[in-house]
């Protein structure tokens, strides 16, 4: 094609950063793993109950979600500052934002839900509500 600079390997030359970042099945496993593990620990702490607060756990959960999010950028979505000059990298910086708020938000929506929703405990206050 013209326009293209192709080398031997059918693969283009103006990739600048991209050389060095190949795809691997190493790299899908490591990452599947992590994912794995990444579930699994959220799934026991809350079937054994492990830790004695809700909050604690729903706290921790929401960190190992945030952490495979990472994993499945970087093993999956192969994000890190060299690819694309560095835009990946922004991207990455844009969803960790995103996720910030998404997920502060959903917590603050949960709780002022359960504080509103629930029914108390009195008959006579939900007849005077």
């Amino acid at each position: 094609m013209a326009g293209h600079a192709h080398d031997a390997h059918g693969h283009d030359d103006h990739l600048d950063g991209e050389q060095d970042f190949h795809v691997s099945y190493k790299g899908y496993a490591t990452g599947f793993i992590l994912s794995v593990i990444l579930t699994a620990i959220p799934f026991w702490l809350v079937m054994a109950k492990v830790l004695p607060s809700p909050k604690l756990t729903g706290f921790i959960i929401l960190g190992f979600a945030a952490v495979q999010m990472v994993v499945h950028m970087v093993y999956f979505l192969h994000m890190n500052a060299k690819v694309e000059q560095g835009w990946s990298m922004l991207a990455l910086l844009f969803t960790a934002a995103l996720v910030v708020i998404m997920l502060s938000g959903s917590v603050w929506v949960m709780y002022h839900m359960n504080t509103n929703m629930m029914p108390t405990p009195d008959p006579a206050a939900m007849r005077n509500m």
